[in-house]
């Protein structure tokens, strides 16, 4: 299990502090692009995150939650990022075939993966199991973080990697929502093998601590 906490929870007042404890314990930084519109909130661009790549170690796991993503992967892969996920909704919504945003995010050197909010059936992921790095499940609706977490997501997460299993490929996991020590014994159960954690993490007092529960050590 990976942990990537993230940055949205952190503190934007000291957030090279933040940035530092990440350096130190965790596998990678979550990075959520908001651009009010596909999702109602607004979260930071490119002079954050530019900001985040000078300090950071760890790679950049970036959350794209914006329509026409595509439009904006290469100046984020220009940034730094290391993995770039998009929604799935969002491509459908604007008419463009997921499948080509994945092979312009590859073209960039960038480890590519599709996200869907709860409400999404996970199946609509299948088709996309040998062109992406990786997968991530939403078990919050995107756009806010501190919300609970969905257990009908722990069933999608199974169904996601019994599939793979099926098609002979193994593709990471990655799950972001409400997610803390006390349910990740079953995430990891289930098949999850990157946590997104934010207010678990940067609201601890021992956050090295939480951040080695999550692992599991």
């Amino acid at each position: 299990m990976k942990v990537a906490p993230s940055i949205l929870s952190g503190n934007f007042l000291n957030l090279e502090k933040d940035l530092e404890m990440v350096n130190e314990y965790a596998d990678l930084i979550h990075i959520d692009v908001m651009d009010g519109t596909f999702v109602p909130n607004i979260s930071f661009g490119f002079p954050v995150v530019d900001a985040i790549a000078k300090v950071i170690k760890v790679p950049m796991d970036v959350h794209l939650m914006i329509i026409n993503p595509d439009k904006y992967i290469e100046r984020f892969s220009r940034s730094g990022a290391n993995m770039i996920s998009f929604h799935l909704e969002a491509a459908e919504k604007e008419g463009k075939d997921p499948k080509e945003i994945i092979d312009l995010i590859h073209s960039f050197g960038v480890k590519a993966g599709i996200a869907i909010n709860p409400d999404v059936p996970v199946e609509k992921l299948f088709p996309y199991i040998q062109d992406v790095d990786f997968f991530l499940v939403m078990s919050v609706f995107a756009g806010f973080g501190g919300q609970k977490f969905i257990e009908a997501s722990v069933q999608r997460i199974e169904s996601l990697r019994e599939e793979m299993k099926r098609c002979g490929t193994i593709k990471d996991i990655e799950v972001d929502g409400g997610i803390g020590p006390d349910n990740i014994e079953i995430l990891r159960q289930a098949g999850c093998t990157i946590c997104v954690a934010g207010s678990s993490v940067f609201h601890a007092s021992d956050r090295a601590k939480v951040i080695a529960e999550l692992r599991g050590e």
